[in-house]
């Protein structure tokens, strides 16, 4: 007998680890899978941060670090944010956590109350929705259009806003989409927030420095909101540092405290060591997030030409991150040697059995008629991919 409590229960299992975990199940049964289902850059962390993690063993620092983050870490943070970001954050109103995924909930367990709202905008990363269920809010999804680039509106979203909403949780560059807000955009959804007191807007910015037009733009940065935005970003997916768990956020002082306290109770300070590597990270001169957004530019553009050869699929060109979201709605109600596709879930895992390639429902994002690719991975793989893809989705179509 299972005595689970309610909140577990409420809760999803995340469909981008359960896509890799099949993935690597099958690969451990020698099934030649190609996973395009995580977002991890596939390029190995830069030498001179691994060298000061290994001088940080060397150098012991192996006893319990501070809850929110060695102050030395805290200031290059302070400091990227003000040179990168235009923002002004003390040392004070920074948390450094266990990944972007840990800041963000420590965020939401500190200010949301049963019954509060959270506006997602759809389509979102997964795991908003189920750390919104886990505090006790309630999730509110404003849904966008491929044809408006997955982009919501002013209009949308202060529609969606009433007494009970405390949060909007905003994301660009996206995960899923790799859409990327305007200066603009973002300025006019900042305004919205102006009108709402006692509204608070989440940015994660995870993915600012894999942006191919214009630049990044901080929600924070429009400074009639700047004391009520929280900014999330992290080191795992600039610096392909995944492994390593190192989010942070700058924030109001209050919230950074309240965020501090939590963290105290659950993990207290993160890897002492992964910290000192962050920190080489932060302060290191190296052109290695340059060449790494090159190279996601060169397969964005390499798998959205592939793609524009399968029948049936209808995609915008992501101008940051490493997905590309295509509708795949042309394929459902299909049927093929006994796979019926009533939704991209079982999409994906006919896929994942025809061709062999890993790819995510849209159901788990808040978009049920697409599924996400990630391109983090090699040019020779996303061209198999894509040929293995176009073949079993030609025999849906055939069938």
């Amino acid at each position: 007998m299972e005595y689970l409590s309610e909140r577990i229960k409420a809760m999803s299992v995340s469909q981008t680890l359960a896509m890799a975990q099949k993935s690597r199940e099958l690969k451990e049964k020698g099934i030649d899978v190609i996973s395009l289902s995580l977002g991890e850059p596939d390029f190995n962390t830069p030498d001179y941060i691994k060298e000061a993690a290994k001088k940080a063993i060397d150098d012991n620092y192996s006893k319990y670090p501070p809850v929110p983050g060695y102050n030395d870490l805290r200031e290059a943070i302070s400091r990227k944010f003000l040179e990168e970001n235009g923002l002004k954050y003390t040392v004070e109103q920074i948390v450094v956590s266990a990944g972007g995924k840990h800041s963000i909930i420590n965020v939401i367990l500190s200010i949301i109350n049963p019954g509060d709202e959270v506006i997602l905008l759809a389509p979102y990363w997964v795991s908003y929705f189920d750390q919104v269920i886990l505090a006790g809010g309630k999730p509110v999804v404003v849904e966008s259009l491929l044809e408006n680039d997955f982009k919501v509106t002013p209009d949308q979203l202060e529609s969606a806003i009433t007494d009970k909403t405390r949060l909007i949780i905003f994301n660009s560059p996206s995960n899923p989409t790799g859409m990327v807000y305007s200066g603009d955009e973002i300025k006019q959804i900042a305004r919205v927030v102006e009108r709402h007191e006692g509204l608070f807007i989440l940015s994660d910015e995870i993915y600012e420095h894999i942006i191919f037009e214009g630049k990044h733009i901080s929600m924070a940065s429009n400074d009639f909101i700047y004391d009520r935005v929280i900014t999330v970003n992290g080191v795992s997916k600039g610096y392909a540092m995944t492994g390593w768990r190192i989010g942070y956020i700058g924030a109001p002082v209050w919230i950074a405290k309240a965020c501090n306290k939590l963290q105290g109770q659950f993990t207290s300070g993160v890897c002492s060591i992964a910290q000192r590597a962050a920190l080489a990270a932060l302060q290191g001169k190296s052109s290695s997030r340059e060449e790494m957004r090159n190279a996601f530019l060169r397969r964005r553009d390499l798998i959205c030409g592939l793609l524009k050869d399968i029948k049936g699929l209808k995609f915008r060109v992501p101008q940051g991150a490493f997905y590309v979201m295509p509708d795949v709605s042309h394929y459902l109600g299909k049927s093929y040697d006994g796979f019926r596709i009533n939704s991209t879930d079982d999409l994906a895992l006919y896929l994942l059995d025809k061709a062999q390639v890993a790819v995510v429902g849209g159901d788990a994002f808040g978009a049920p008629g697409c599924i996400r690719i990630s391109y983090a991975t090699s040019d020779n793989l996303l061209i198999e991919a894509v040929r293995r893809l176009k073949t079993a989705l030609e025999m849906l179509d055939q069938a």
